[in-house]
């Protein structure tokens, strides 16, 4: 995975043109408000929300899913302003497509859709009704294909789920059918829309809009993925270690509506049959990555992600990322230290203001100059933040950081310098163990785990994308997993991202977002950061099944005594360790918590000469010989540090809860 920056920033198209724009100006702004010389900066609350019509129709996916004879249909409840499509004048869509508005709920209130008498909607989660359609948008809630009032199957990020949100754009831009009931012939209409439209979403939402940019669908303009899945094998599997004891099909059981379970058996078997829990590679997971497919994409992409999301792990944005970097799409990007969490839940207010500004530039196509400002804003302490004009920063290059031997075994140096031959550590894989136990004992010599620490810096060191370890083990037993893990050993104040709320709390007092209506209220619970005094942070982690070591997509039998090497993929961070603390790099089996253990406990070996680890660092080689030059050896303390609690099982539901 790449590591470095890939040059300047390509200049941003217009999305709309001019005189597009400068109609949407005359139909969102009020009279005298922006000077008709400049053009509008900004779309303005004009329309009414209580009088915004409010209907459903049903899309024709062009697909069968759930075999009955006949194309599915899935349901698009809808609200939108009533002033323009009165005078005929055209808006652009906000579109959030999810299995949860029924089942689950969405956001951190769990709010579900709910509708009337005559079955029309009334409350649409979360605010993005509230606010942007008295703006002028639509907003859009799909329920994807099996769930809530839609036919067909959830397939788990496959054809049906994507193909159910690209139906919808299609429609939109007047190239698919819609009616109006599920069963129904007589047709729906969308001439109300100019075709721009954005997806939006957090988690599951947010990976659909992933998964339909990566077709290339016309008339989809951005896409707004907020801790979102980029393929579904590294959701559910790292390089063969899974994550969990079940599969695809437990998600797809648990977000259908009931009757789709019965009709759905089909689809349930091939999620079993065609993901197996060895870890292999299977046709199955090639339809669920997006990330071959990046050149497709031509919408702009806006992500969110935090760095310690030990749900949907930091791996998805970071290969994201770079592979829609190397084909050019427009791009910006928030990273938090939070874990699974949105950002209306850690930065409410800026995020709602920059927002409306990406919608309005790149769907009404207004010159506000969000496309000049930094690419990437980074959470640098809990509410502490800093920009980049391009992440990762241009100067970053991978740097290769050795583990040599100590004083005591176990016990071992980081640096620059090449371990001498024949050097190694030894440790026994304890399941029971996680990231947590060996950082917090990473000066002793304990069974579990190698540990290897620099000096204390004189210097900060920053390190900013993907890193990778490559190991040379040598395993006891015919199977193996192994850990590796980042740590920035030093006092510091972070949010509590294992605590529940993964680095908020939520507060009792509400804050208002929009209008509101008697079944549809844009008030929602304040929160602020839940945070942790600890000794050392867990900042970036990786793990694999030892048997992929010749083939990152299929496993295979290890013969014990054998030597093997392989490299891991560690998860994109962004992260500064100070002048003072000391970076680590811990080598263990099973993180417990995080990926499930082996079939035996092995004792593995590492050949300390021919492990290396490469890491993003900002300014090189040069800026770590800067950052440690000087510097001597501490005597560590020998007292156990503290941390964060140890990472959670958490169950395979991405972002069903929060």
């Amino acid at each position: 995975m790449p590591i470095t920056a890939r040059g300047s920033r390509l200049k941003w198209r217009r999305l709309v043109p001019v005189a597009t724009a400068a109609l949407m100006a005359v139909a969102l702004t009020p009279a005298g408000a922006q000077g008709a010389a400049t053009g509008p900066k900004e779309s303005r609350p004009v329309y009414s929300y209580d009088k915004a019509i409010r209907e459903a129709v049903w899309v024709d996916t062009r697909i069968d899913g759930d075999a009955d004879g006949r194309t599915d249909r899935v349901a698009v409840d809808i609200v939108r302003p009533m002033e323009p499509a009165q005078r005929g004048r055209k808006i652009p869509v906000i579109m959030d497509a999810s299995p949860y508005y029924s089942c689950c709920g969405r956001g951190n209130e769990s709010q579900k859709k709910t509708y009337d008498a005559d079955g029309d909607p009334v409350q649409f989660p979360l605010y993005y009704d509230n606010y942007f359609v008295p703006r002028g948008y639509a907003f859009v809630a799909v329920d994807l294909a099996g769930t809530n009032r839609s036919d067909g199957c959830v397939d788990v990020g496959g054809r049906s789920d994507i193909q159910s949100a690209k139906a919808v754009v299609d429609w939109l831009n007047g190239r698919g059918k819609a009616y109006t009931s599920r069963t129904g012939s007589e047709r729906a209409k969308a001439g109300w829309s100019t075709g721009n439209t954005a997806m939006i979403g957090k988690s599951y939402d947010g990976t659909i809009a992933n998964g339909v940019a990566a077709t290339g669908v016309e008339g989809l303009r951005t896409i707004v993925p907020i801790g979102a899945i980029s393929s579904w094998y590294d959701y559910y599997f790292a390089q063969g270690a899974p994550l969990y004891d079940s599969g695809p099909e437990w998600l797809s059981d648990y977000v259908e509506s009931p009757e789709a379970r019965t009709r759905c058996q089909d689809v349930q078997k091939r999620l079993v049959d065609e993901a197996p829990r060895n870890g292999d590679f299977t046709r199955l997971w090639a339809e669920r990555d997006y990330v071959p497919d990046a050149d497709n994409v031509k919408a702009s992409i806006f992500a969110v992600h935090g760095m310690q999301d030990l749900n949907v792990r930091a791996k998805h944005f970071g290969q994201w990322w770079d592979a829609l970097a190397d084909a050019g799409v427009d791009r910006k990007i928030w990273l938090s230290q939070t874990g699974h969490v949105d950002p209306f839940d850690f930065r409410r207010g800026h995020w709602v203001k920059t927002l409306h500004r990406w919608f309005d530039h790149e769907l009404l196509g207004y010159d506000n100059g969000i496309d000049r400002e930094p690419m990437a804003d980074i959470e640098r302490a809990p509410d502490q933040w800093s920009t980049d004009q391009v992440w990762p920063p241009r100067s970053t290059d991978a740097t290769s950081l050795r583990p040599g031997k100590g004083s005591a075994p176990g016990v071992g140096t980081l640096s620059l310098k090449r371990a001498a031959p024949g050097a190694t550590e030894t440790f026994t894989d304890d399941p029971r163990l996680s990231e947590s136990d060996w950082a917090a004992r990473i000066d002793e010599s304990t069974p579990s785990k190698a540990g290897f620490t620099t000096k204390p810096l004189t210097r900060d060191l920053r390190l900013s994308g993907s890193s990778k370890v490559t190991i040379t083990a040598t395993p006891s037993t015919s199977t193996a997993h192994l850990s590796a893990v980042l740590v920035d050993l030093g006092p510091d104040t972070i949010r509590d991202y294992t605590a529940s709320g993964e680095g908020i709390t939520t507060l009792t007092h509400r804050t208002c977002w929009g209008p509101s209506t008697t079944g549809d209220s844009s008030c929602f619970k304040e929160t602020k950061a839940r945070t942790a005094n600890v000794d050392y942070t867990v900042f970036s982690r990786g793990w694999a099944d030892l048997g992929t070591y010749a083939d990152a997509r299929k496993g295979r039998p290890l013969t014990p005594g054998k030597r093997y090497t392989i490299t891991l993929d560690l998860h994109a961070s962004d992260h500064v360790v100070p002048a003072g603390h000391r970076l680590a790099l811990i080598v263990g089996g099973t993180d417990a918590g995080l990926i499930d253990p082996p079939s035996t406990t092995p004792t593995l070996g590492i050949d300390l000469s021919r492990t290396v680890a490469e890491l993003p660092v900002v300014g090189g080689a040069k800026a770590y010989a800067r950052a440690t030059a000087g510097s001597r050896v501490s005597t560590p303390s020998g007292a156990r540090l503290d941390g964060v609690a140890e990472p959670r099982a958490v169950r395979p539901i991405p972002g069903a809860t929060r």
